[in-house]
């Protein structure tokens, strides 16, 4: 879509995420099998004929840049415009060693990059969500509107931290934005945002003359009046991963057909870096029930009810049950590991025995001997 550029942030850590984020920040968490969270945001962005996007960075971004490369998985590695990834010495002020305390600063910090930007209008992201939505619907609804800022929310509400809410009147128009409620009441913000680039330049220099850093607080609330703020509201399924618990929650969905098809569209493709593994070989005797495997795994025992990503190998005996397992994890023989979360290259020995609970899943981190 040549009038629209896409800005994706990926620069919060998430303490919520625990074991998860200590080698890599939520960009770059894999999810449901073979892909990484960011690829929902970046397949969006392609899907709606986007080809210029930033990934604004900080902090632990080795593993998104390794992931992400020229961005040539979505189409985005050109030789004008593609895909930026913009750390924070891409600014010369003090943002490279200190954290970003919000989107506004975060786009203050790479303001020159902005400037370059070719397109009219602008869509701001955050990587930490899961969706998989039709930007042209929200680009074109924007225009309609007349709107200043178009925010797209759902009336589905998940229990998440940093949650934004609005109440909206007439023709969606924002009326009141709540920021981290005590009782949630309206729409739930996706933090997903459409507006004009000339707007978002004057905005980051206002917020940067006056010290305000937050787009929630500082734009949507502290300048409501002065902005004809529209909501897009979308029905379809749409989660943020913030904590471990809703990480685990989500991937368990994906066992359910209806949220599998339903984010797995086949009209709007979901990409990912290809990883290019053997078919998976399940042993005689071996069993699976209701699970997804991705390929190069080695089954010689029981999967139920969980996800398992590229190279694992379960053991002969071993069971495992409710889990979701990442690359490279070996489980040996006679093992029993249920409602846990294995980081990649985990091992698990013979006769080994992890068990966590539905609410509160052992997570395991990367590269650990157990």
């Amino acid at each position: 879509m040549n009038g629209l550029h896409g800005i994706i942030f990926s620069y919060e850590k998430e303490p919520g995420l625990r074991e998860l984020v200590e080698h890599r920040m939520p960009a770059s968490i894999p999810f449901g099998g073979r892909y990484r969270i960011v690829d929902f945001m970046l397949s969006n962005m392609h899907n709606a004929g986007i080809t210029d996007v930033g990934v604004v960075l900080h902090g632990n971004y080795q593993s998104l840049l390794d992931h992400v490369g020229n961005g040539k998985t979505w189409d985005m590695s050109r030789k004008y415009g593609g895909l930026r990834m913009l750390p924070p010495f891409a600014s010369n002020r003090r943002y490279q060693s200190e954290e970003f305390r919000g989107k506004m600063e975060a786009l203050a910090g790479v303001r020159s990059y902005l400037e370059e930007i070719r397109q009219d209008y602008v869509v701001l992201a955050d990587s930490d969500l899961i969706i998989n939505i039709p930007l042209t619907k929200v680009y074109e609804a924007h225009l309609l509107s007349g709107a200043d800022i178009t925010c797209v929310c759902t009336p589905h509400y998940r229990e998440t931290e940093d949650a934004t809410f609005f109440q909206l009147g007439k023709d969606n128009k924002v009326v009141k934005t709540l920021c981290d409620p005590k009782k949630p009441e309206g729409y739930h913000c996706l933090e997903i945002y459409v507006l004009r680039k000339e707007l978002l330049l004057k905005l980051v220099d206002d917020c940067a003359a006056e010290e305000k850093v937050s787009f929630r607080r500082d734009v949507l609330n502290g300048m409501l009046d002065a902005l004809d703020v529209r909501g897009y509201v979308w029905e379809g399924l749409a989660a943020q991963i913030r904590t471990l618990k809703e990480y685990y929650d989500r991937s368990m969905e994906l066992l359910n057909p209806a949220p599998y098809l339903e984010l797995f569209a086949p009209g709007r493709p979901i990409l990912a870096k290809e990883d290019d593994e053997a078919p998976t070989y399940l042993a005689p005797g071996s069993k699976v029930v209701n699970s997804l495997i991705a390929d190069g795994c080695i089954i010689e025992g029981t999967v139920e009810n969980s996800i398992l990503f590229p190279g694992v190998r379960i053991g002969k005996g071993t069971s495992v049950k409710n889990s979701v397992i990442f690359k490279g994890v070996q489980i040996e023989e006679d093992a029993s590991v249920s409602y846990i979360i294995a980081d990649k290259y985990v091992q698990i020995r013979r006769g080994g025995t992890l068990t966590g609970h539905e609410n509160y899943p052992m997570a395991i981190s990367k590269n650990t001997v157990i």
